[in-house]
């Protein structure tokens, strides 16, 4: 690489960079999907198009396509488990780069189903970049050009590099955003808990124990009797509380 070509590739990451907010998007997944995607279609050289893959579960979604069109590509790959995105997905290069030149020349031997597709919605060069893999989320940033050859060494290198931003960023929304529910779960039974004990002028322990054995005895989950006790003010029978725990015991 070239000491322009250097320049140019540190500005651009600079500027994906300066992209991609955490602060404000760190705790909401979707928000930090989006800008992924908009970052990379206005970081990365020759892109004209770009959405995320997200595969949960063996089922593979689309986040925040540019377009229309671009969903129904994506679709395409899932239902046909074939494209750059899925071997992205599921098999990546070393850099995590999955690279379609042309999908109206070699390429539509390497993917001859979902080739043609690509090419007869006005798409001939395809780029997806894995950016996670772990066992709960796995994710592919593609981004479509409608020219053919349109990704050269220097979009592959800002692609690759970009996706180890974005895959940083990923992880932590990811991984944050379970953090807080699982902290707004905890402030919700912690509200439960302090009506119960005023309204039955009762310790926050016991108040607990009711709340846990009306959830049992209800067959709901501890979660949603806590919200609907802070919310809507659920009275709960002290004493059906009381007879289940003491069963419950026995």
């Amino acid at each position: 690489m070239d000491p322009d070509q250097s320049d140019e590739l540190v500005v651009a990451l600079r500027h994906a960079a300066q992209r991609l907010d955490v602060h404000h998007s760190i705790y909401d997944l979707e928000v930090t999907l989006a800008q992924i995607v908009a970052s990379a279609v206005d970081t990365v050289p020759g892109v004209d198009a770009g959405s995320i893959s997200l595969c949960r579960g063996g089922l593979v979604e689309t986040r925040h396509p540019t377009s229309r069109e671009i969903e129904k590509l994506d679709r395409a790959q899932s239902d046909l488990d074939e494209g750059p995105c899925m071997t992205a997905l599921n098999d990546p290069a070393g850099d995590g780069v999955v690279l379609a030149r042309d999908l109206a020349g070699d390429d539509a031997l390497r993917w001859p189903r979902f080739a043609p597709r690509a090419v007869e919605s006005g798409y001939r060069s395809l780029m997806s970049t894995q950016l996670s893999a772990d066992e709960h989320l796995r994710a592919a940033l593609n981004l479509y050009s409608a020219a053919p050859n349109a990704f050269d060494e220097q979009a592959r290198r800002v692609a690759g590099l970009f996706g180890v931003q974005a895959a940083l960023m990923l992880y932590g929304s990811h991984h944050a955003s379970h953090l807080s529910r699982a902290l707004e779960t905890r402030l919700v039974i912690e509200q439960a808990k302090g009506y119960l004990a005023r309204h039955h002028r009762v310790s926050p322990e016991e108040a607990f124990r009711i709340l846990r054995a009306y959830a049992r005895g209800s067959q709901r989950r501890l979660t949603a009797v806590a919200d609907d006790v802070v919310r809507r003010g659920l009275d709960l029978d002290c004493a059906r509380g009381e007879r289940d725990v003491g069963s419950g015991a026995g």
